[in-house]
């Protein structure tokens, strides 16, 4: 990916985690977003430019002779700069000081700019922990129901869309990225499986296996899907491979549909639903764990901290919670 407005070095660090870390364009943007943002702040800092034109301050120009003298101070004053002046929560200033520690490590060891980088220290903000907000089965029902009037070809496929997600629980970058190719329908046991190859976080592929609700719901799609030499699996109505917004449209329109807009839905709390509702039903955490492709088991783990509170929350829900048991008599009642 190339930036206008970006500095030889900066260039060249967004070319290796792309090419060689094999990060997603989503992740380089973001990291070339966040330290676009330190380079302006330490450009004006250092008197290069207006603080009163922030957003506007080029980076182009930023000479490395500016970021050399960085100091652990220096990133520290940064992200308090951004929870103050930009309102930064914990999360999007933790996300940041993750960019600035790679970037910088980046330098120390590929560049040699630094025998220690600045940033080794600093210390991540601890953003509040909160359980992943998802739909009810019947909320996920409703959804469903709501946008299963069929008038054409691409109705079969924002069905098709949404019960993937809610099924399979993969997430928009790897729903986008399915090629036509990537189904697989096999007989095995005297049993028809299917399944999906997707391209997860850090270009790592894994395997889905689809559900009876999936399966009907690709091969409608497939029998009304227009002709075309798109190897996309998800196209638009110009024949091209759906973009990720155009996604998150759909799913905004048929939320409106079903009555459940403003409730703080989206296209990832759908992957959050489809998780816990494997996990309600007996899914064991580590077979969620290699479902949703989490790197580390600890992410999988809040979907038992969902299931913990759901079933903490039935007791008070028992209408026989309020009835109060007689009060035993006491010490000082029996000796009256």
């Amino acid at each position: 990916m190339k930036f206008d407005d970006c500095p030889f070095y900066l260039q060249e660090y967004l070319n290796y985690i792309e090419t060689i870390k094999l990060r997603s364009q989503l992740t380089v943007k973001n990291y070339y977003t966040d330290i676009r943002l330190f380079l302006r702040y330490i450009k004006i800092n250092g008197g290069l430019a207006d603080e009163k034109d922030f957003d506007s301050v080029t980076i182009a120009d930023v000479p490395e002779s500016l970021v050399k003298k960085v100091t652990l101070n220096d990133l520290i004053s940064f992200l308090s700069f951004t929870s103050s002046e930009r309102s930064n929560h914990a999360q999007a200033r933790a996300r940041k000081a993750v960019a600035l520690r790679q970037f910088f490590k980046y330098l120390t060891v590929k560049k040699m700019w630094f025998e220690v980088s600045p940033a080794q220290n600093l210390e991540l903000p601890s953003p509040k922990k909160t359980l992943p907000k998802h739909l009810t089965v019947e909320q996920a029902t409703e959804l469903l129901r709501s946008c299963s009037d069929f008038r054409d070809w691409s109705d079969y496929r924002d069905y098709c869309i949404i019960t993937f997600f809610l099924n399979c629980g993969m997430r928009l970058s790897e729903l986008v990225g399915i090629n036509t190719h990537d189904y697989i329908s096999t007989v095995e046991g005297g049993m028809s499986v299917s399944r999906i190859k997707v391209l997860g976080k850090g270009s790592k592929e894994r395997i889905i296996y689809l559900n009876p609700a999936c399966v009907s719901a690709y091969e409608n799609y497939i029998k009304v899907r227009p002709e075309t030499r798109e190897k996309a699996l998800f196209i638009s109505k110009r024949l091209t491979r759906i973009s990720n917004r155009r996604v998150e449209q759909i799913i905004d329109e048929k939320l409106k549909l079903s009555g459940l807009s403003g409730m703080g839905f989206s296209v990832h709390k759908l992957r959050h639903t489809a998780a816990t509702l494997m996990y309600q039903n007996g899914v064991d955490v580590r077979a969620l764990k290699e479902v949703l492709g989490h790197e580390n088991l600890d992410t999988t783990q809040i979907y038992t901290h969902v299931a913990n509170e759901q079933i903490r929350n039935a007791m008070y829900m028992n209408p026989l919670a309020n009835i109060e048991t007689k009060k035993a008599p006491s010490d000082d009642d029996e000796n009256e």
